[in-house]
This record gives structure tokens, sequence and C-alpha cells, in this order.
């Protein structure tokens, strides 16, 4: 290994200026054994530069070559594989791992203890080494070849110079001169000392013989001393002299920095003062305003809203440490504090003399209004207590107990304020509705009312609103003259059975549509001005969100800070509840109205259904969280209720119609009615938001009528009602056809009048009726046509078993079949 290593180096490093420091005889783990040394080097020169070189021997084999070289600086990690066993294997982590097996455990080691030390010498970022035993890093192995091989102390390498060329041709020329130098290197080595020896003594000679000119050199050297001593003895006084110019330039230096602090500080104190002054100094007029500025004045409101704000801005400045302990400071806060306190008691005062003041107002004008159906407006209080909206927005900021005591006043004033206005205004609405129905002649009314039950009724459907200020002799007046008058509780498709369309008093629903319609118009502006003013005023911002500009009262807009929208929700649960407070009486007289009007004719439900539809719908549109959107749904709720309880009351009246068994042909009265209910109710649900509702009522009410009076049912049923009614009775189903009125001839009679034949002509006179009174919007027809045939179907199965079980053995069936019937209800359908 050792002629090995002296050939890398001579053939391969030396040229490059590299020195070999340990080398091992390698294979690729898990492939074939092609070996190749793995070399440890460094270069000559400086900087130096540590390499692990693969060196490879040709493939003729009689010289080396270098295959591949890393920097150990790309070096992270070697894995020794097991720190306790001999193991030949280990890994080098470079920019992959490279797998080696060396050719014995004792080469592996020495080249690992080899790269520790020149990890540990030349790199800063040290190489992880693992499963490397502890002795092997921090000492060289030991034995022979190994040592040799690592290289031995590093220091010693270092130390270690190669002949240059005069050396070795000098070197050269002796062994040349003396034969047996290389045959006999012993003898060669005694020669040579011999001559040493020879040449130490000349030089001890010529050393003794120039002894006069050592003198001479002695002699100069002390003369030298002298001169340095002189000079020693001026630079010593020099420094002394310096070191007083020294202390003279630290005491100016000194000064200088002293006055330097000085003035610092006293910058420093300077700003302070100043900013004292400029953020806690209120002008005198500020001052005035606060404590004596008129607050009935649109200057007087400026000059105390620029004042409150200066002052909000003094209270409020960010004070630096030590600033609250100055008595300037202090003295200025305490001032600050009174200002506010009692600006705070000014204005709350003032404002609670103005909600009193503008109330008269609004109370002395409320009078014109009771005889006509509006609602008084407000905006004239709206646009004199918005100029204050500012002076709130500061109390609510610095004053919360008087700004939410100041809320609770504007809360409590306008609930007694409102509640007298809609009382009045849905008394008046009240009395209109009473005043629209017509005698006993009109098409809902069948018994006629006294004027006593008219009153009573009227007052009964009021509630908590009382009696009428101001306006009794209107409503008794307004009884008197509609006493006879009134409708029954509930219409009918009966009742409009029994008349002929122009019997019908269109415009009397259409006043009735028009009063209601009248109410919401004017509630639904009230309570959006006055929610919008309560947000504005009260600054109660509903809907917000970060960084969303924000319109103030003024018209300015500005940027929501983030702040503020920590607080949205409570001012949105704000704005609801003083909402609730001022307008409670809202849903309970609505409710009320509602149902007055259902009293007066059911079918006004269809009328209150799709005005009040269409209202609610306006208010989600404009703010779906409102006031005005939450109570109209909840209203809608029970107008959607009478309305469904309006068709419930239609059908039940249709299956308690009796039929005389003696009628044989005719058309039932409900038949027509329904007709005439379909022509109301499309002019009424023409575009409106509530279709569905009118066409799955549609559904409901052609479902009752061919129920109980499509022609099947008409003329077969009664026959088959009173083979039910026998069993019933207790009769035996086998039994009853030797009953006289219900024997097998009686029902031959019964089925040879409805032969399939007629059966398909009345089938198709009712489609041509369903056709043209219903829309064609959502397949409305074909969803009815094909409940009725579902219908038609199940009656028809009914009477089969009736026959089947009563009439055993008798061979007596339907002249037509199930499948005919599918065939006349499709074939109608098609022809159309």
């Amino acid at each position: 290994m050792t002629a090995i290593k002296h050939a890398l180096q001579r053939d391969i490093f030396t040229p490059n200026d590299e020195r070999l420091l340990s080398i091992v005889n390698v294979c690729k783990a898990g492939k074939k054994k092609k070996n190749c040394f793995l070399c440890a080097t460094v270069t000559t020169e400086r900087p130096v530069q540590v390499k692990v070189v693969k060196v490879k021997k040709s493939d003729k084999g009689d010289f080396y070559k270098r295959q591949m070289a890393w920097e150990l600086r790309d070096l992270t990690e070697v894995d020794a594989k097991d720190a306790n066993k001999e193991n030949p294997e280990f890994d080098l982590h470079f920019e992959k791992v490279y797998r080696w097996v060396a050719s014995s455990t004792a080469e592996k080691n020495s080249f690992i203890s080899c790269i520790w030390k020149l990890n540990q010498r030349y790199l800063r970022k040290k190489v992880e080494f693992v499963n490397v035993s502890p002795q092997l890093l921090e000492e060289s192995v030991p034995s022979g070849e190994s040592q040799s091989v690592a290289g031995g102390d590093e220091d010693a390498l270092d130390d270690y110079q190669e002949l240059n060329a005069r050396e070795e041709q000098d070197i050269e020329s002796m062994m040349e001169v003396c034969e047996y130098a290389i045959s006999n290197a012993e003898a060669f080595a005694e020669k040579l000392s011999r001559e040493l020896q020879v040449l130490d003594g000349a030089n001890i000679q010529s050393i003794m013989a120039s002894e006069k000119q050592v003198n001479i050199l002695m002699q100069l050297l002390d003369r030298a001393l002298g001169e340095v001593d002189n000079i020693e003895g001026k630079l010593l006084s020099y420094e002394e002299m310096l070191q007083s110019v020294k202390e003279q330039m630290d005491q100016i230096s000194q000064s200088n920095r002293l006055i330097q602090i000085s003035n610092t500080n006293n910058g420093k104190l300077l700003d302070e003062i100043q900013f004292l002054v400029n953020y806690m100094d209120l002008s005198k007029g500020h001052i005035k305003a606060l404590q004596e500025g008129d607050l009935s004045s649109p200057k007087g409101i400026e000059a105390c809203i620029n004042a409150s704000e200066a002052l909000s801005q003094c209270m409020n400045v960010t004070l630096k440490p030590g600033h609250e302990k100055l008595m300037a400071v202090k003295q200025q806060q305490h001032l600050f504090s009174e200002l506010r306190d009692t600006f705070a008691r000014r204005l709350t005062n003032h404002l609670n003399n103005v909600f009193v003041h503008q109330g008269h107002d609004q109370s002395s004008t409320l009078s014109q209004h009771t005889a006509e159906l509006t609602l008084p407006k407000h905006s004239p209080l709206h646009r004199d207590l918005l100029r204050y909206a500012k002076l709130m927005e500061w109390l609510k900021n610095t004053q919360r107990e008087k700004y939410e005591g100041l809320s609770r006043t504007y809360v409590d004033y306008m609930t007694r304020l409102y509640e007298r206005e809609i009382k009045d205004f849905f008394e008046v609405a009240k009395i209109k509705m009473a005043g629209t129905s017509k005698d006993g002649k009109g098409k809902f009314a069948t018994l006629p009312r006294k004027e006593s039950a008219l009153k009573q009724e009227t007052e009964s459907l009021h509630g908590s609103s009382g009696k009428l200020t101001g306006s009794t002799s209107s409503l008794n007046k307004l009884a008197v003259s509609s006493s006879n008058s009134r409708r029954s509780q509930s219409s009918s498709l009966l009742d409009m059975g029994n008349m002929s369309a122009s019997d019908l008093d269109v415009a009397d629903r259409t006043r009735f549509d028009k009063i209601f319609e009248q109410v919401l118009s004017e509630l639904e502006p009230l309570c959006l001005a006055e929610q919008d003013f309560i947000s504005k005023f009260f600054k109660l911002q509903q809907n917000p969100t970060l960084g969303e500009n924000v319109d103030d009262s003024d018209g300015t807009v500005h940027s929501r800070p983030p702040s503020e929208h920590r607080h949205s929700i409570s001012e949105k649960d704000m704005v609801r509840m003083m909402m609730n407070k001022i307008f409670q009486s809202i849903e309970t007289e609505l409710n009320s109205l509602i149902a007055l009007g259902d009293k007066i004719d059911s079918f006004n439900s269809l009328y209150m259904l799709v005005k009040m539809s269409h209202h609610v719908w306006t208010a989600e549109n404009v703010d779906p969280a409102s006031y005005l959107s939450t109570t109209l749904g909840n209203v809608l709720v029970t107008v959607k209720r009478n309305f469904d309880k309006c068709i419930s009351g239609q059908i039940r009246q249709m299956e308690e119609v009796k039929i005389s068994k003696k009628s044989k042909v005719g058309i039932l009265p409900f038949v027509t009615g329904f007709e005439e209910f379909a022509k109301l109710a499309e002019a009424i649900f023409r575009n409106a938001e509530r279709r569905g509702d009118l066409d799955k009522a549609y559904i409901k009410l052609i479902r009752a009528v061919f129920n109980n009076g499509e022609d099947f049912n008409i003329f077969i049923s009664h026959f088959f009602e009173g083979v039910e009614a026998r069993v019933a009775q207790g009769v035996r189903e086998e039994e009853v056809s030797y009953q006289l009125a219900f024997n097998k001839q009686e029902l031959r009679k019964v089925i040879k009048e409805y032969p399939g034949k007629e059966v398909k002509k009345g089938l198709d006179n009712l489609y041509k009726k369903v056709d043209k009174h219903l829309c064609e919007e959502e397949n409305l027809l074909q969803v009815v046509w094909h409940s009725m045939q579902d219908e038609f179907i199940r009656q028809y199965k009914h009477f089969e078993g009736l026959i089947n079980r009563c009439y055993p053995g008798s061979g007596i069936t339907m002249e037509f079949t199930i499948q005919d019937m599918l065939e006349y209800f499709s074939s109608i359908a098609q022809s159309h």
C-alpha cells in the first residue's frame, strides 16, 4: 500500500500541487468488485483545499488515472455502519449517498480518522460522523501501516519540505562520485559524516580568525545602544508633554459631551412642552361654547359640535410615560372632565326639552289626519333632531349612561306618540272597511245586521286599541249608514253560484283592496323613515363591514374603522329593540285589521295575501333585517293562514252539500261558483309573487269539485250511497241485492244510463270549462286534469268493488273499463 501511495503522489497529485494524506482500497457496495482508491488530499497552496479523490487503474493496467473528486466541504455525513463490530462498509453523503466496501476494516478506520482530522482542522461546517467509534475520532490508528497511511500528525506533514532542483542535483553529484553510495549506504553515510566534521572544524577556525572584526562589531553595537538610550529619553519627555495635552483634551471632550447632552435634553424638553401645549390646550372659544353655547340655533349647534370634537381630541391624546405626574397636566385633565360633564348635562336637558317640544307640535297636527286614511309625517321632527346627530355621537363615546338615558327617553316618548297615531289610523281604516259591505241583495250578505251588532263586532276587533279619540261620532255615523249592509262572515262558492256574474259587486272588493293597500303604503315609509332616523341620530350603523364606506348623517362618506366593526352586531340589535318598542302596536293592529277584513268577506284574504306578499318582498329588497320586513313577514303568516282557511272552508261547504235524490240532471251550484272564483282569483293574482299559492289552491278546489260534483259522482253516487247506508245499518253485503230499491234490475238501469260515450262527452265538456278558467303557467291545466283522472279511477274502483261484494255472481259490470277511461282522458287532452 505504501508503494501505491508513493506512486499516486508522484504521478497524480504532485503535478496538481496536492499532497496525499490517506488512501483506502474500495469497491462499490452491491456490485461487481471493481477496485478503486479513495484518496484524502490537501493542496500545497493557500488557502488549503481538502478533497476526496477517486482514483482508478487504467484499462491497460499500467498507470492510474483520476476519475472523480469531491470537495470535503460538500460532505454532510460519514456512516461507518457499526461502531462496535468490524465492518468494512461505509457511506459518504455528498450530493447523493455513495456506498463503499473497503478491502479491510483497518484501511476504512484509518481513512475515516483522517477525514475527521481534516474536518476538524480546515472546515467550519462540521461533518456528521455516524456509527463511528469515539476512540477512532480522538486519535489516529496506532498500528504500523495504518499509521503511515493516515499520514501521522498533520503538523509534521506541514513541516515537510521537498528538495529543490539544486539540492537534488548536488546529492546526485555526490552519489556519482561515490561508487558505493547505493550499494553500501552505511559506508556512504559514514563518509558524509566525516566530511561534515571537517567542514565544522574549518568553520570554527574561520570564526576565531575573525575575532578582531567581532570586537569592532561589538563596539559599534555599544555606541548604537547609547544612541538608543538618548532617543528613549527624548521620547519619554515628549510622552510626558503629550500626556498633559491628552488630559486637557479629555477635559475639553468631557465638557463638550456635557454641553451636547444639555442641548439634547433641552430639545427634548421643548418638544414635550410643545406636545402638551399643542394637544392639551383648549381655546377660550371652545370652552365658552361648551359652558354656555346656544343649542337651539344652527350656529350655536355647529360651535358646540366643534368644541366637543376639540375636547374629545384633548381628552383622548396619548400621553407619554411620566406626563400624568405633571401638575399642569392633572389640572388640564380635571378641567376637561368638568367641561365634559357640564356640556353632557346641558345637552341631555336640551334634547329632552326638544323631544317634548317637538311632541307637542306633532300632536297638534294629529287631528288633521284622523278623518283621513293617512299617517302624520315625522320628517320635520327628524330633520330638526338630526342637527344634533354628531353631538349624540360625542355623548355616546364620552357619557354612555346619558346617551342610553336619552335613547330610552326618546323611545318612551315616541312609543306613546306612535301608539296614538297608529291606533287612530287603524280606527279610520276599520271604519272605512266596515263601510264597504253591501246590503242583503249583495253577493255575500245573507243576514242583515243591526247597528248595535255592527258596532259591537267592530269594537271587539279593535283589541287593545280602545276607542277612537275625537272621532267617535264619525264611527257612529258610518256604523248607522252601514247597518243592514254587512256581509256574512264567510262568502262561499255556493253563494256565488246562486247569482249571476252581473250581481257580483266588484267595486266593493276593489274598494277594500285599495284601503288595505293604502294602509300598507302608509306604514312602509313611516317605519323605514323612523329606522333610518334612529340609525343616523343614535349612530347605530346596521350593516357596515370592515373597511366599508359609511354614509354619515350630514351626507359625508367616511371609512368605518375596524374598531367599530366589533360592535356592529350589538348596534343592530339595539336598532331592532328600539323599533320593536316604538312600533309595538303595529303587528297587533294589523292582525286586528286582517281579522276584520276576513270577517267582512273571507275572499278578502286573497287580496290581503297578494298585497302583503308584495310589501314583504319590497321590504326585504330594501333591508332583509329591517323591522318592517320582520313585522310584515310575521303578519304574512297570519294572512296565509286565513287564505288557507278560506280555501278549506270552501272545500268543506262543498262536502256538506246535500243533493236531492229526485234530481237526475243538473249542475251543482258550487261548480258555477268555482268558475266565478277562478275569474276573481285570476284578476287578483295576475303577476303576483304568490301565484304558486293560488295554483295549489286550484288543485285542492278542483279536486273537491270533482270529489263532490262531477257527472260520474252526481248521478251514480246516490245509488251506491244507499247501498253503503244499508250495509252500515247491519245488512250483510251479499244480501243487499234482495232489497227492492237496490236489486240487480235497479243497478242495471243506473249503469245503462251512463255508457262510455256519455262519460267521454261529459269529460270533454268538463275539460273545456277547466281550460277556460285556468292559467297556462306552470302546466296547471295538466296537473288538474291528471288529478281528475286519478279521482275518477279511484271512484270507479270503489264502485266496482261494491258491485263485486254486494252482487256476487251477477255478472254486472260498468259499460266502460278503466282502460277506456284512460283513453278518454288522453284523447281529450290531445285533442285540445
